[in-house]
């Protein structure tokens, strides 16, 4: 069974100029890159993939396509979160037939569920796939905000994973610190990356490898794997004010924008959703050649 680790890509979904469709070539491009610079892992249909602008037919699609262009070179994590049980089982099923490594599960984002029925919709995701969950903690998104102990006792119905896009420094500190043998914790907050490798994850999930890839992953083989944290700083110095201007506006968006400035046609955002106005265009533009020199 696949040992998830280092740099997975929250990647982004590409579509054509009039975003009616995914753009496979565009997709297919993305994907190559990211591998060349040497990610660990592609993780499609999340928040920056802009799920919940997908249809379940897209969905599975998606899937289908990065694992096709993966090609076994590196892991793919499917998101197949949705709003019931059913919705998330198809996904999963899917992914799991297809060929994916592992799933990204988040819970209903309308109505919070308690962790009762958290752990019974995972415990049948399990059961029907028998791939590895990766369980997409988001409180901000679904309302569900569990304990660092509640976190880890998913374990007890077979997660093995958890992208912890919670923010919370000190949750963060237990789960790596205390709470290890029960589950592994991926960073899934871009300020926090420099601090969650420094600590200890396994790895993170990463929306702005997307466009700085060979930076995030020379900043975990120097962090993570070397243990160097004065040249990790040097490198956090340059990734840092990018990971703030993108959890500073609709994070999607910000990615998109942050590629179109380097060149890499994205296709934009399905509406109500925009790209980001020229002003912070600029911004993230001389950002992203301040991270390069």
């Amino acid at each position: 069974m696949v040992d998830l680790h280092g740099i997975m890509v929250a990647l982004i979904t590409p579509f054509t100029d009039d975003q009616t469709a995914i753009d496979e070539h565009r997709l297919q491009a993305l994907i190559e890159r990211l591998i060349k610079a040497g990610v660990h892992g592609l993780v499609p249909g999340g928040s920056t993939g802009e799920f919940t602008s997908l249809t379940i037919a897209e969905r599975k699609q998606l899937t289908e396509l990065v694992i096709k262009y993966a090609a076994g070179r590196v892991p793919v994590i499917a998101g197949t979160g949705g709003l019931t049980t059913a919705e998330s089982l198809e996904l999963s099923i899917h992914a799991a037939k297809a060929g994916a490594s592992a799933v990204m599960v988040v819970p209903p984002f309308y109505d919070a569920v308690n962790l009762t029925e958290l752990k019974g919709l995972l415990a049948e995701i399990k059961d029907a796939t028998g791939v590895p969950i990766v369980y997409y903690n988001i409180p901000s998104a679904t309302g569900l905000k569990l304990s660092p102990t509640e976190l880890a006792s998913l374990s007890e119905i077979g997660v093995r994973y958890l992208k912890d896009t919670s923010g919370d420094g000190p949750a963060l500190t237990e789960l790596l610190f205390n709470l290890s043998d029960k589950i592994t914790a991926f960073n899934g907050w871009d300020t926090l990356t420099f601090y969650g490798l420094a600590a200890g994850a396994r790895g993170g999930i990463w929306g702005a490898a997307n466009i700085i890839p060979e930076l995030a992953v020379e900043l975990w083989e120097t962090v993570a794997v070397k243990g160097d944290l004065k040249k990790g700083r040097e490198l956090w110095a340059k990734a840092w004010p990018i990971c703030k201007f993108l959890e500073s506006h609709n994070y999607a968006a910000a990615v998109k924008t942050g590629l179109e400035v380097t060149g890499i046609q994205t296709g934009g955002l399905r509406k109500p959703f925009v790209m980001l106005e020229p002003e912070l265009q600029s911004e993230v533009k001389s950002l992203i050649q301040n991270a390069a020199r």
